[in-house]
Protein backbone atom coordinates (compact mmCIF):
# COMPACT_ATOMS: atom_id res chain seq x y z
CA UNK A 1 0.00 0.00 0.00
CA UNK A 2 2.62 2.69 0.65
CA UNK A 3 4.66 1.70 -1.97
CA UNK A 4 1.89 2.41 -4.30
CA UNK A 5 1.10 5.80 -2.26
CA UNK A 6 4.49 6.71 -2.79
CA UNK A 7 4.17 5.84 -6.64
CA UNK A 8 1.08 7.68 -7.17
CA UNK A 9 2.22 10.43 -5.24
CA UNK A 10 5.63 10.60 -7.13
CA UNK A 11 3.36 10.51 -10.29
CA UNK A 12 0.87 13.65 -9.61
CA UNK A 13 4.11 16.08 -9.47
CA UNK A 14 6.00 14.32 -12.50
CA UNK A 15 3.19 15.89 -14.54
CA UNK A 16 1.22 19.32 -14.49
CA UNK A 17 -1.75 17.94 -13.01
CA UNK A 18 -1.48 18.65 -9.57
CA UNK A 19 -0.07 21.70 -9.78
CA UNK A 20 -2.67 22.76 -12.36
CA UNK A 21 -5.64 21.56 -9.25
CA UNK A 22 -3.51 22.96 -6.41
CA UNK A 23 -2.97 26.28 -8.17
CA UNK A 24 -6.77 26.71 -9.63
CA UNK A 25 -8.08 25.73 -6.17
CA UNK A 26 -6.08 28.32 -4.16
CA UNK A 27 -6.68 30.89 -6.71
CA UNK A 28 -10.25 29.97 -6.79
CA UNK A 29 -10.82 29.74 -2.93
CA UNK A 30 -9.28 32.46 -2.43
CA UNK A 31 -10.60 34.66 -4.91
CA UNK A 32 -14.23 33.82 -4.35
CA UNK A 33 -13.48 34.72 -0.71
CA UNK A 34 -12.22 37.93 -1.11
CA UNK A 35 -14.86 39.29 -3.58
CA UNK A 36 -17.77 37.07 -3.68
CA UNK A 37 -18.21 36.47 -0.29
CA UNK A 38 -16.95 40.03 0.41
CA UNK A 39 -14.80 39.36 2.74
CA UNK A 40 -13.64 42.75 3.77
CA UNK A 41 -16.94 44.57 3.24
CA UNK A 42 -18.89 41.49 6.27
CA UNK A 43 -17.05 43.13 8.93
CA UNK A 44 -17.15 39.80 10.12
CA UNK A 45 -14.52 37.82 12.08
CA UNK A 46 -15.39 34.26 9.81
CA UNK A 47 -14.64 32.65 7.17
CA UNK A 48 -17.99 30.39 7.40
CA UNK A 49 -19.61 32.13 4.31
CA UNK A 50 -17.24 34.15 2.61
CA UNK A 51 -14.64 31.47 2.57
CA UNK A 52 -15.34 27.94 3.00
CA UNK A 53 -19.51 28.38 1.35
CA UNK A 54 -17.55 28.25 -1.90
CA UNK A 55 -15.48 25.11 -1.65
CA UNK A 56 -18.44 22.48 -2.46
CA UNK A 57 -18.92 24.60 -6.11
CA UNK A 58 -14.85 24.52 -6.66
CA UNK A 59 -14.35 21.28 -5.62
CA UNK A 60 -17.26 19.53 -7.13
CA UNK A 61 -15.00 20.42 -10.57
CA UNK A 62 -11.48 19.98 -9.51
CA UNK A 63 -11.98 16.67 -7.44
CA UNK A 64 -12.92 14.93 -10.63
CA UNK A 65 -10.38 16.40 -12.28
CA UNK A 66 -7.11 15.33 -10.03
CA UNK A 67 -9.01 11.99 -9.05
CA UNK A 68 -10.66 11.18 -13.13
CA UNK A 69 -6.72 9.06 -14.01
CA UNK A 70 -7.12 6.74 -10.79
CA UNK A 71 -7.89 3.91 -12.85
CA UNK A 72 -8.63 5.29 -16.23
CA UNK A 73 -4.96 5.52 -17.48
CA UNK A 74 -4.03 2.29 -15.70
CA UNK A 75 -6.72 0.79 -18.25
CA UNK A 76 -5.74 2.90 -20.71
CA UNK A 77 -2.66 1.59 -20.75
CA UNK A 78 -2.78 -1.89 -19.42
CA UNK A 79 -1.07 -1.43 -16.33
CA UNK A 80 -3.49 -2.53 -14.68
CA UNK A 81 -2.69 -5.98 -15.25
CA UNK A 82 0.29 -5.83 -13.77
CA UNK A 83 -1.45 -5.06 -10.34
CA UNK A 84 -1.48 -8.90 -10.42
CA UNK A 85 1.55 -9.41 -10.10
CA UNK A 86 2.36 -6.83 -7.71
CA UNK A 87 2.36 -8.43 -3.98
CA UNK A 88 -0.44 -6.22 -2.91
CA UNK A 89 -4.37 -6.65 -3.67
CA UNK A 90 -6.76 -4.73 -5.10
CA UNK A 91 -7.93 -3.40 -2.08
CA UNK A 92 -4.45 -1.93 -0.78
CA UNK A 93 -3.85 -0.11 -4.30
CA UNK A 94 -7.05 1.58 -4.04
CA UNK A 95 -6.32 2.62 -1.17
CA UNK A 96 -2.75 4.08 -1.80
CA UNK A 97 -4.14 5.20 -5.05
CA UNK A 98 -6.96 7.35 -2.66
CA UNK A 99 -5.03 8.53 -0.11
CA UNK A 100 -1.98 9.95 -2.38
CA UNK A 101 -5.07 11.68 -3.88
CA UNK A 102 -6.00 12.76 -1.05
CA UNK A 103 -2.48 14.19 0.15
CA UNK A 104 -3.03 16.30 -2.65
CA UNK A 105 -5.67 18.03 -1.77
CA UNK A 106 -4.71 18.52 1.89
CA UNK A 107 -1.62 20.60 0.17
CA UNK A 108 -3.96 22.47 -1.70
CA UNK A 109 -6.21 23.44 1.49
CA UNK A 110 -2.80 23.94 3.00
CA UNK A 111 -2.06 27.10 0.60
CA UNK A 112 -5.39 28.92 1.38
CA UNK A 113 -3.53 29.96 4.61
CA UNK A 114 -3.89 33.70 3.89
CA UNK A 115 -6.88 33.51 4.46
CA UNK A 116 -6.33 32.42 7.76
CA UNK A 117 -3.82 34.63 8.44
CA UNK A 118 -6.27 37.71 7.38
CA UNK A 119 -8.95 37.28 9.28
CA UNK A 120 -7.04 36.86 12.19
CA UNK A 121 -5.51 40.17 11.31
CA UNK A 122 -8.48 41.89 11.24
CA UNK A 123 -10.39 40.59 14.03
CA UNK A 124 -10.62 37.95 17.03
CA UNK A 125 -12.14 34.93 15.00
CA UNK A 126 -13.09 31.62 16.11
CA UNK A 127 -10.10 29.26 15.30
CA UNK A 128 -12.05 26.37 16.53
CA UNK A 129 -14.39 27.04 13.90
CA UNK A 130 -12.20 27.62 10.86
CA UNK A 131 -10.67 23.88 11.92
CA UNK A 132 -13.89 22.60 11.50
CA UNK A 133 -14.78 23.86 7.75
CA UNK A 134 -10.87 22.63 6.65
CA UNK A 135 -12.54 19.54 8.15
CA UNK A 136 -15.81 19.39 6.24
CA UNK A 137 -14.07 20.81 3.29
CA UNK A 138 -11.27 17.53 3.08
CA UNK A 139 -14.21 15.26 3.89
CA UNK A 140 -16.28 16.83 1.00
CA UNK A 141 -13.29 16.62 -1.11
CA UNK A 142 -12.43 12.81 0.18
CA UNK A 143 -15.77 12.27 -0.79
CA UNK A 144 -15.72 13.71 -4.47
CA UNK A 145 -12.57 11.48 -4.64
CA UNK A 146 -13.92 8.61 -3.73
CA UNK A 147 -16.81 8.85 -6.09
CA UNK A 148 -14.33 9.74 -9.43
CA UNK A 149 -12.57 6.40 -8.01
CA UNK A 150 -15.51 4.44 -8.64
CA UNK A 151 -16.45 6.10 -11.87
CA UNK A 152 -12.64 5.36 -13.18
CA UNK A 153 -12.85 2.15 -12.44
CA UNK A 154 -16.02 1.56 -15.04
CA UNK A 155 -13.75 3.51 -18.21
CA UNK A 156 -10.45 4.16 -19.32
CA UNK A 157 -11.69 7.44 -20.60
CA UNK A 158 -11.02 10.38 -18.56
CA UNK A 159 -13.01 12.45 -20.30
CA UNK A 160 -15.58 10.21 -20.06
CA UNK A 161 -15.01 9.88 -16.26
CA UNK A 162 -14.37 13.49 -15.48
CA UNK A 163 -17.84 14.57 -17.02
CA UNK A 164 -19.83 11.73 -14.85
CA UNK A 165 -18.00 12.23 -12.20
CA UNK A 166 -18.80 16.15 -12.27
CA UNK A 167 -22.54 15.41 -12.79
CA UNK A 168 -22.65 13.00 -9.95
CA UNK A 169 -20.76 15.95 -7.46
CA UNK A 170 -22.71 18.55 -9.14
CA UNK A 171 -25.93 16.49 -8.12
CA UNK A 172 -24.71 15.89 -4.33
CA UNK A 173 -23.99 20.10 -4.18
CA UNK A 174 -27.22 21.92 -6.27
CA UNK A 175 -29.80 19.89 -4.23
CA UNK A 176 -28.91 20.56 -0.65
CA UNK A 177 -28.36 24.66 -2.05
CA UNK A 178 -30.87 26.62 -0.04
CA UNK A 179 -33.05 28.02 -2.61
CA UNK A 180 -32.81 24.40 -4.74
CA UNK A 181 -33.75 22.43 -0.99
CA UNK A 182 -36.74 25.03 -0.53
CA UNK A 183 -38.81 24.14 -3.82
CA UNK A 184 -38.08 20.43 -3.10
CA UNK A 185 -39.36 21.08 0.57
CA UNK A 186 -42.76 22.49 -1.09
CA UNK A 187 -43.16 19.89 -3.99
CA UNK A 188 -42.45 16.87 -1.23
CA UNK A 189 -43.71 15.91 2.10
CA UNK A 190 -41.75 16.44 5.08
CA UNK A 191 -40.77 12.89 5.09
CA UNK A 192 -40.07 12.75 1.51
CA UNK A 193 -38.37 15.91 0.75
CA UNK A 194 -35.89 15.54 4.29
CA UNK A 195 -34.66 12.05 2.67
CA UNK A 196 -34.00 13.36 -0.41
CA UNK A 197 -32.10 16.55 1.41
CA UNK A 198 -30.11 13.71 3.74
CA UNK A 199 -28.48 12.26 0.57
CA UNK A 200 -26.65 15.74 -0.69
CA UNK A 201 -23.20 16.70 0.58
CA UNK A 202 -24.00 19.91 0.96
CA UNK A 203 -26.65 19.44 3.48
CA UNK A 204 -23.95 17.53 5.98
CA UNK A 205 -20.78 20.16 5.11
CA UNK A 206 -22.82 23.16 6.32
CA UNK A 207 -22.46 22.45 9.92
CA UNK A 208 -19.17 21.80 9.49
CA UNK A 209 -18.64 25.04 8.17
CA UNK A 210 -20.64 26.43 11.29
CA UNK A 211 -18.28 24.56 13.64
CA UNK A 212 -20.34 21.73 14.24
CA UNK A 213 -18.97 18.37 12.93
CA UNK A 214 -21.70 16.49 13.99
CA UNK A 215 -21.94 12.12 13.96
CA UNK A 216 -24.44 11.90 11.22
CA UNK A 217 -21.99 14.09 9.18
CA UNK A 218 -19.02 12.15 9.82
CA UNK A 219 -21.19 8.79 9.47
CA UNK A 220 -22.48 10.05 5.80
CA UNK A 221 -19.19 11.29 4.62
CA UNK A 222 -17.07 8.44 5.37
CA UNK A 223 -20.28 6.11 4.45
CA UNK A 224 -20.15 6.78 1.19
CA UNK A 225 -16.29 7.01 1.01
CA UNK A 226 -15.95 3.59 1.94
CA UNK A 227 -18.64 2.07 -0.06
CA UNK A 228 -17.41 3.85 -3.45
CA UNK A 229 -14.09 2.12 -2.77
CA UNK A 230 -16.10 -1.15 -1.96
CA UNK A 231 -17.47 -0.83 -5.16
CA UNK A 232 -14.07 -0.01 -7.38
CA UNK A 233 -12.29 -2.88 -5.50
CA UNK A 234 -15.13 -5.17 -6.64
CA UNK A 235 -15.67 -4.08 -10.18
CA UNK A 236 -11.53 -4.12 -10.31
CA UNK A 237 -11.64 -7.71 -8.93
CA UNK A 238 -14.07 -8.76 -11.73
CA UNK A 239 -12.59 -6.91 -14.22
CA UNK A 240 -9.21 -8.64 -13.32
CA UNK A 241 -10.53 -11.78 -13.06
Amino acid sequence: MYTIFKRELRSYFTQPTAYAVICIFTFLALFFGMFFGNFLERGDASLTWSFFFWHPWILMLLAPALGMRIWAEEQRTGTIELLGTFPTTIWSAIIGKFAAAATVWIIALALTFPMIIGVNTLGDPDNLTIFSGYIGSFLLCSTFLAITCLVSAFTRDQVSCLIVSCTICMILVVIGYEQVAMRIRQMFSVAVSESILSITAFEHFKPAIQGSIRIEDLIYFLSVIIACLVCTSAILNSKRS
